[in-house]
């Protein structure tokens, strides 16, 4: 490998994971903001919050990973101009194609990143957040100790005064008459809730306890330091799992169990799934020649490249866009995906003829005399005004 492909390379790899580590860590604060509830309202711990939360990085990082490659080659073939090297490439015999083989190189590595996410990672971790959300859901105890509230589960009446860090609940007080033959009282000033293998209890500290016996007139009392209370019977009721499309395997995506309901009533979103992962590590490939077919050509600079920049952004809004378009109506009409394969692949082709060529994308000569007799018209218009 030349000098030149691995400079390449290592500049746009280096860029690649500056912009993608900073998109996806800015896109994931603002989604994790909206799950702290975790914490205020169910009580769960800062490592709950970032694992339920932090699952959801893999598919942020695989949706972000083409633009951020598309920047990435942009900031490089920028640097490159302002520098002269596209020009002294050139000069020295480096042909378009040779100069384009160190990007090819690097969006490899990308689009087996991106594959990696799309068909294994990002919907395992989907499914874990899936199955943990449901756990911390069918939680009865971290969803009915809300501060300020009787909770009534049948028998069994509960109400905390509040919260704090570290889920301790405070001013404890319980209600308990699910045994016929007596009733039991309790106050305590604090108390946690702990799993074992033995089941779940509310362990209660500094407090008391009264115990109304049937056919007794006096309750006994009972002043306790520590005591555990056994709320088992309330905690991880089981519920079943439906998995959506997103978050099935590549395996159930290319064969779907044919007795699977999700399957049976949205078959056409197992259809798009399939497609969009298996279409997600092309982007990367498209982005990269219409980056490349925008902005590799050698200018001098006098040559304004703000015109191809304004071409690219339009151009790869467009494509995502219909992307996006392709793989909704791909859901009821399963042959729109084949509309979305033929768009990538005329653009790739289009990409791959204009770098061939050489062509140079820049404004029209009309556009530009247009603008300036514009330009010129506003001038003394103003200059007369002021």
């Amino acid at each position: 490998m030349k000098a030149i492909d691995t400079y390449t390379i290592r500049t746009t790899l280096l860029a690649f994971l500056m912009v993608l580590v900073s998109l996806t860590g800015i896109i994931w604060v603002t989604q994790a903001l909206r799950g702290i509830d975790l914490m205020t309202g169910q009580g769960q711990s800062v490592l709950v919050f970032l694992g339920v939360t932090g699952l959801a990085i893999p598919l942020l990082a695989m949706i972000i990973a083409p633009i951020a490659l598309l920047i990435a080659v942009m900031h490089s073939l920028n640097r490159f101009a302002t520098d002269s090297e596209i020009i002294v490439m050139n000069a020295a015999g480096l042909s378009p194609t040779q100069f384009l083989r160190p990007f090819l190189i690097a969006t490899c590595a990308v689009s087996v990143l991106v594959a990696s996410l799309s068909i294994y990672i990002a919907p395992e971790c989907l499914r874990a957040l899936r199955r943990w959300q449901t756990e911390i859901g069918a939680d009865v105890l971290t969803n009915i100790l809300r501060p300020g509230e009787f909770t009534k589960l049948g028998p069994l009446t509960i109400r905390v005064d509040g919260r704090q860090p570290g889920g301790v609940l405070v001013g404890i007080f319980i209600d308990d008459q699910r045994n016929p033959a007596e009733r039991i009282d309790i106050l305590a000033e604090r108390g946690t809730v702990q799993k074992n293998e033995r089941g779940s209890f509310l362990v209660l500290q500094d407090g008391n306890l009264q115990r109304f016996e049937a056919g007794k007139r006096d309750p006994a009392l009972v002043a306790f330091k520590s005591y555990a209370f056994d709320l088992s019977q309330f905690s991880n009721v089981a519920q079943n799992i439906t998995y959506s499309a997103r978050e099935r395997p590549f395996s159930e995506l290319l064969s779907p169990p044919k007795d699977d309901p999700m399957f049976q009533q949205r078959p056409g979103e197992f259809h798009t799934e399939l497609h969009d992962r298996i279409i997600a590590p092309i982007y990367p490939f498209v982005f990269v020649l219409m980056a490349f077919a925008a902005l590799g050509a050698p200018r001098t600079n006098r040559q304004n490249r703000n015109f191809a920049i304004a071409v690219l952004i339009v151009g790869i809004l467009v494509v995502r866009i219909a992307g996006f378009g392709f793989s909704t109506v791909s859901a009821k009409l399963p042959t729109a995906v084949i509309g979305q394969y033929a768009m990538l692949a005329l653009v790739c082709a289009g990409s791959i003829w204009l770098i061939v060529r050489g062509v140079i994308i820049d404004a029209p000569t009309n556009l530009i005399a247009y603008v300036q007799r514009l330009i010129s018209r506003l001038i003394p218009a103003r200059a007369r005004t002021s």
